[in-house]
């Protein structure tokens, strides 16, 4: 994937959290969600959204796409859903754990092929592996602030990436130096529940009541 322009680089925004908020509250409401707010533009770029418990940080789901080819508006929409209720790591998110949350959007930028799987900085890129393992190429992600939250250095990150892709061996050099590593950085907003209810009372917008 080419490098994105830094003049052409968009920046993640608290309303792009609110508006996943509003997506996955009307949809366990079954309601229709309001319009995308015209602040947020329909550029196209990668994301990811990742909800968490906004008390312990615990993992509630994450998922996204490395497609240029997807709106940003569109986007926001189908993965505050695919990652709220289709993480097949979790349960789906219920309606009464909503309070709990924090939304995180993430819009993934500067992409750039890394030389080898240490060509890349702990706490400023992310990593995307490409292997092959008994015959199949597989492939997993972690967006720049895991290997924070983690504690883990480079090899750690690598190791647990390469796991969660599929490889089931002992993880020896050879095996590290053979992975292409797409490395990349993340402008990311974060919203808790209770700053969601805040801002859309600042703003004079209807809360869903839960």
């Amino acid at each position: 994937m080419e490098a994105l322009n830094k003049k052409d680089q968009l920046i993640a925004d608290k309303i792009m959290c609110i508006y996943a908020f509003d997506v996955i509250i009307s949809h366990l409401r079954h309601k229709t969600p309001p319009p995308c707010p015209d602040q947020i533009v329909n550029e196209k770029v990668p994301l990811f959204i990742t909800w968490k418990k906004a008390s312990n940080h615990h993992l509630r789901g994450c998922i996204g796409t490395f497609s240029r080819d997807l709106p940003l508006r569109s986007g926001l929409v189908d993965y505050a859903k695919t990652s709220a209720f289709n993480d097949s790591r979790f349960s789906p998110i219920t309606l009464n754990e909503v309070p709990s949350l924090q939304c995180g959007v993430s819009l993934l930028i500067e992409f750039e092929k890394a030389r080898n799987y240490l060509d890349w900085d702990v706490g400023i890129h992310g990593i995307r592996i490409e292997f092959y393992y008994n015959g199949r190429r597989l492939s997993a992600v972690y967006l720049p602030e895991v290997a924070v939250e983690q504690g883990w250095n480079q090899i750690d990150t690598v190791d647990h990436l390469m796991r969660k892709g599929g490889y089931e061996g002992a993880i020896y050099e050879e095996d590290r130096l053979a992975i292409a590593v797409e490395k990349f950085k993340s402008s990311k907003a974060i919203v808790t529940y209770k700053d969601y209810c805040k801002l859309k009372q600042k703003a004079g917008e209807e809360i869903f009541p839960i």
